[in-house]
């Protein structure tokens, strides 16, 4: 059921290599190591674990495996004590995807489908109970009544709970231990077929010498690859089924098999899986959308009017300059340009943009829906980890003890007051990081700001006309390497600990609140900046506003909605083609690595005897990489999600890019999962976590954030203005929206110029600028009051539970009601 690995060095080894001092450090430390060792596989065996060694020889040093497993006695008491759920009575099957079911009705083929073998049965179950053993299914079957992943959890609590010292609240726990280099690794052995009859088992009681266990049947490639006699999908391990089924790059447009990968991975594993499905899933009619919008655009682009007046100008439109050595220039020679930006700004650009925010809360409406019922579907609905221990690094450092109130064991305690102190002391740190950031974002402003100036002041006319442009995708690139820094990462993991959190899920939700808000600000700190502020203070010739003696950047001639499009664009596509290429080569890289170190390894047996270290699967699995959790996997997902719907309306093509990256996304995880990492041990949740409330707050943020790009960063509105107030064809919209340099700047240099502006003669703000801030204004009222009424109208008619379930989980209720009533008298544990 689980591994524990240590390594010691031979003392003829280690002496001829250090000195004497070196020596007697390294000897006292084996040696206390060896004790903390001692008592705690002491206390293992006390507690009835059967235990199997075996070792082997990796250079210089010997790698010692223990192999546990717990009897039936001790899984019955701790399966009622952790509250594993067990079967009650059989359910049929039902088609668990809304998709196959709609094409089911509607007779059409489904293409997503696909029959995976060894279908796990769903039934209904119950808190185990060990004196009511003989009502649930499969009593009779001591080897196979516990599920894999449920003797896992087992075998870990009695791990994590385990006393190696003398100390109580201190010296407790095999992560302890690991941290303490006492042991050098712990995981559940992957699933490995060995070479007996089908139907035979081990005996209970203590295990065998390791003389008379069974050669295990493994390939040199692993065991999850098929061999050319396991093709019948009946003789398939589980391992074996996700890796054909799932991991197959073939299967990238089938379902993903759920209910394989839960009852292989647990639920925390399975639940990321299926919240990434669903994700995917609902970004299909996205990505059609956009690209329609797209598509909607490129025709528009042609026959846009004032596009052609730009076009035909020739010389009829001269600019001011760029800057104070910047030649004056035409507004001619910006034609592709500025026909450009028309494919992201027009009027699909409300629609979608609407569209999307709409998209987002119907996704979280549904996905509640739909976590309510795998929750249910997965025995979890009702799971709340009441009693969680403290974490063995907050039970390290804790100054003293207290009375847990709810158990009334002695606990390590860590005084509220401090925490607070220091919980205070890292906001200060963060938003100290946070400034630091926003200098950053500053510095690239001004290196914009000095490359565009020098492009345009070079002399050649190319340079000149796509210095803006030049430099905006420059500053793209500088960012995306920055974005790539894990300095922000360490930061949140020291600041976390050192606030001291008690238990495990807190420490995780501080954690992922601090490298979220790390993230956030990096990752969107320059594209607002584009959305919301680029161009907007720049003031007017001879009157020029300047930050830090460098005069304040304009948009590009086609507007900032195309800068900002080509930044999300840089950003996404360059992110996710590096994310996919690190996951891709990384894990393979870095198990090749530890395989080749270990390839000529050879096992010391009690006779001398020699066999290939590959034949034994728990040194096989020890070669693979250590599993980290799901926080990088979950934050690459939600740092996309919002740069779809914050700012989607500057690029409708990102679902569509969003939809490709995931597929692959999936098939990547899903293939470093079975065949590049340690199996996990199970985890039990109810969902995604904190993730949904950040997805909540940044459907929210969306909905705001569309309304002001449309608003301030968009042509929609003063294009609408002049259609009703002026000219319904929007001819001279051009020379509208220009104005004229003021006299004295034309009399300083002896010619007028044009800028882009609503200002007169004087430089001063005209009334179509307060008229159009009165539009922009309401315009973002009404499409936030809109938006938000719908979604709650969409959320009062999406229940969050679906009603079959509720009907469900009615019927398990009276079904374990029944079956274990008081009255009724079982058998007993056996």
């Amino acid at each position: 059921d689980f591994v524990l690995v240590w390594e010691t060095v031979p003392w003829k080894l280690s002496g001829q290599q250090d000195s004497r001092e070196n020596g007697d450090l390294q000897e006292t430390s084996a040696t206390i190591h060896r004790t903390w060792r001692k008592k705690f596989l002491d206390e293992l065996h006390a507690a009835g674990i059967h235990m199997e060694k075996h070792m082997t020889r990796v250079e210089k040093k010997v790698v010692h495996y223990l192999l546990l497993s717990a009897p039936w006695s001790v899984l019955c008491y701790y399966a009622e004590e952790l509250q594993l759920r067990v079967p009650l009575q059989a359910l049929s099957r039902q088609t668990a995807n809304w998709s196959a079911s709609m094409l089911q009705r509607l007779g059409i083929p489904n293409l997503m489908a696909q029959e995976v073998p060894n279908l796990p049965l769903d039934y209904y179950t119950c808190p185990f109970k060990a004196n009511k053993l003989r009502w649930f299914l499969g009593s009779d079957e001591q080897d196979t009544f516990f599920s894999t992943t449920q003797r896992h959890q087992i075998l870990y609590e009695i791990l994590a709970t385990t006393q190696y010292g003398y100390s109580r609240e201190r010296e407790v726990g095999v992560d302890r231990l690991l941290s303490e280099n006492v042991f050098t690794a712990a995981f559940p052995l992957h699933e490995a077929r060995p070479c007996c009859p089908p139907g035979t088992h081990r005996p209970a009681g203590p295990a065998p010498p390791a003389s008379a266990l069974p050669i295990l049947c493994l390939s040199p490639q692993g065991p999850y690859k098929l061999r050319p006699e396991e093709l019948a999908a009946d003789s398939l391990s589980q391992r074996q089924v996700l890796f054909q089924y799932w991991a197959n790059w073939g299967k990238w447009s089938k379902y993903q098999p759920l209910d394989h990968v839960r009852k292989y991975f647990g639920e925390k594993v399975t639940f990321y899986f299926a919240w990434l499905g669903f994700y995917t899933g609902w970004l299909l009619p996205a990505a059609v959308v956009g690209t329609v919008v797209f598509i909607a655009g490129i025709f528009l682009m042609f026959s846009d009017v004032p596009s052609q007046e730009i076009c035909a100008s020739e010389e009829q439109y001269w600019m001011c300059p760029l800057c104070k050595t910047c030649p004056y220039w035409q507004l001619s020679k910006i034609c592709s340009m500025f026909m450009a930006g028309r494919l992201f700004d027009h009027g699909g650009t409300i629609f979608f943009s609407i569209f999307m925010s709409l998209w987002a809360v119907l996704f979280l409406e549904f996905w509640k829906q739909t976590n309510a019922s795998l929750a249910h579907h997965w025995d979890c609905s009702e799971f709340e980890d009441i009693e969680e221990q403290p974490r063995p690094q907050f039970t390290a450092m804790a100054p003293m003890t207290i009375i847990n109130p709810v158990t009334g064991a002695e606990e390590p305690y860590f005084p509220k007051r401090s925490r607070l102190h220091r919980i205070l002391a890292g906001s200060m740190v963060i938003t100290m990081m946070i400034a630091m950031v926003v200098m950053f974002v500053v510095s690239i402003i001004l290196y914009r700001a000095v490359v565009a100036i020098l492009l345009s002041s070079s002399g050649y006319f190319w340079s000149a006309a796509s210095a803006s442009r030049i430099a905006s995708i420059t500053g793209s690139v500088v960012n995306l390497i920055f974005i790539l820094s894990k300095i922000y990462i360490s930061l949140a993991h020291f600041l976390t600990k050192w606030e001291m959190h008690r238990t495990q899920s807190k420490y995780e939700d501080a954690f992922t609140f601090k490298v979220f808000v790390f993230q956030f600000v990096t990752f969107y700190s320059s594209p607002v900046y584009i959305a919301f502020f680029k161009g907007k203070f720049i003031g007017f010739p001879g009157n020029y506003l300047s930050f830090l003696g460098v005069r304040n950047e304009e948009c590009s001639p086609g507007g900032c909605f195309i800068e900002l499009a080509q930044e999300l664009l840089v950003i996404m596509v360059g992110k996710q083609l590096i994310n996919n290429v690190q996951e891709l080569a990384i894990p393979k890289l870095k198990c090749w690595w530890h395989k080749h170190k270990l390839l000529s390894t050879k096992k010391a047996g009690e006779e001398g005897e020699s066999v290939l270290v590959e034949q034994a699967p728990w040194v096989m699995d020890h070669q693979l990489l250590v599993f980290e959790g799901l926080f990088d996997e979950y934050l690459e997902m939600v740092l996309q999600f919002g740069f779809i719907t914050i700012f989607v309306a500057a690029c409708p093509l990102a679902p569509l890019f969003t939809l490709l990256n995931n597929w692959v996304e999936i098939r990547l995880d899903a293939h470093k999962f079975v065949c590049d990492y340690r199996r996990p041990v199970a985890e039990r949740v109810q969902g995604i976590g904190i993730w949904f409330s950040i997805l909540e707050a940044i459907t929210h943020l969306a909905i705001i954030s569309n309304a002001f790009l449309i608003a301030f960063a968009s042509d929609f509105l003063p294009r609408v203005y002049y259609e009703y107030v002026h000219d319904s064809s929007l001819r001279g919209y051009v020379n509208f929206t220009l104005a004229y340099a003021p006299w004295d700047f034309a009399l300083q240099n002896h010619t007028t110029c044009r800028y882009r502006a609503f200002r007169d003669r004087d430089g001063n703000l005209t009334l179509t600028y307060w008229q159009l801030l009165a539009i922009c204004l309401g315009f973002i009222i009404l499409f936030e009051h809109v938006v938000f009424f719908i979604g709650h109208v969409i959320a009062w008619l999406v229940p969050d539970i679906p009603e079959s379930v509720e009907v469900k989980v009615k019927r398990e209720r009276y079904l374990a009601k029944e079956a274990l009533a008081e009255n009724k008298v079982g058998c007993g544990s056996s």
